[in-house]
């Protein structure tokens, strides 16, 4: 054969493999990622885009060496479960299912794929792990208990005279269950009294808030995923009624209430990227302990909170982390 046929041989030949050669050791190399929420709202996407981005910081990027499927249930719990099924069914490196309800979905759809949750209240009154140091099994992940006891308090600072908070909540949600016991807690300590008016839907949200008008003194909305995807509605009548709302997470103050100390959720998300990662490199889940999310910050919206009769104390003022809605 002629040097110009072998070069040409070559050349035909390398046209037949190049196609099929990079996929393969791109696939050879790649990991693959399922995240999904119960709903989409700002606090459970930041989360997501913070798993992503630590994912990334992690040596994991998405695009080159990682795939990341996502997708909401959009607060339908049997949506929840179909998704966690169909997870299961394409079998992804690592799931992460962002709030209680989807990742008791994704617990229930598989034993051996390693699960790391987040955004989960109380991941063992949820049936999520044994414990939170050993948690056992496929799964781990991140707590957000929030801090009932300040938020509590800030209301107490913002609003002396105030003797019933009323409760959003959605009584299906263990999350919320669990936080609206807490609150119960820390309100009878500081000689309060909680009106509770239950959201089962995102479309209820409005008329139970409704119900709330001349018997609650301020509103108090926990880390509740079906409350806080109808968030608008709820601080339009508090709005109309002078009736100030508060919320658990600090992404509603942004969205019209009046104040809150929480968690930064992108960095929530970050928290649990970081864990996704150890996953991914090898270790099992079950040995690692459930983390509790790191850091709380005190955002106001002195605006909304003036639209609903308030006026934000100079003390809570100059403590605030992030002043919105100015």
């Amino acid at each position: 054969m002629s040097f110009t046929r072998l070069l040409c041989a070559a050349a035909a030949l390398a046209a037949f493999v190049g196609p099929f050669a990079a996929p393969v050791e791109a696939l050879a190399q790649s990991k693959t990622v399922a995240i999904t929420a119960i709903v989409q709202h700002p606090a459970l996407d930041a989360t997501r885009d913070g798993v992503v981005e630590a994912l990334k910081e992690a040596g994991f990027d998405q695009g080159q060496n990682l795939k990341v499927e996502y997708q909401s249930a959009q607060g339908n719990p049997a949506t929840a479960a179909q998704i966690a099924r169909q997870f299961a069914g394409s079998r992804p490196d690592v799931i992460v299912p962002i709030s209680t309800p989807s990742a008791q979905a994704v617990a229930a759809a598989t034993r051996d794929i390693p699960v790391v949750f987040t955004a989960v209240t109380d991941p063992v009154s949820a049936q999520l792990v044994k414990s939170m140091d050993k948690p056992g099994a496929n799964i781990t992940g991140l707590s957000d208990m929030a801090p009932v006891a300040e938020h509590v308090a800030l209301i107490r600072e913002i609003l002396p005279q105030a003797k019933r908070i009323g409760v959003l909540y959605n009584p299906g949600e263990p999350n919320s269950v669990v936080l609206v016991k807490a609150l119960k807690d820390e309100a009878a300590k500081a000689g309060l009294t909680v009106v509770e008016a239950s959201v089962p839907k995102s479309s209820d949200a409005q008329q139970a808030v409704r119900s709330l008008v001349g018997k609650a003194d301020a509103v108090y909305i926990p880390l509740d995923n079906t409350v806080v995807s109808a968030l608008e509605s709820v601080i339009a009548v508090g709005q109309q009624a002078k009736l100030p709302i508060f919320s658990a997470d600090t992404d509603s103050v942004a969205r019209g209430t009046a104040a809150s100390i929480g968690f930064d959720y992108f960095q929530v998300g970050k928290q649990t990227g970081a864990v996704v990662a150890r996953v991914l490199k090898g270790e099992k889940p079950g040995d690692l302990p459930v983390e509790l999310a790191k850091g709380t910050d005190l955002f106001v919206n002195p605006k909304s909170a003036a639209a609903m009769g308030v006026t934000l104390p100079e003390s809570v003022m100059k403590r605030a982390t992030k002043v919105v809605g100015q």
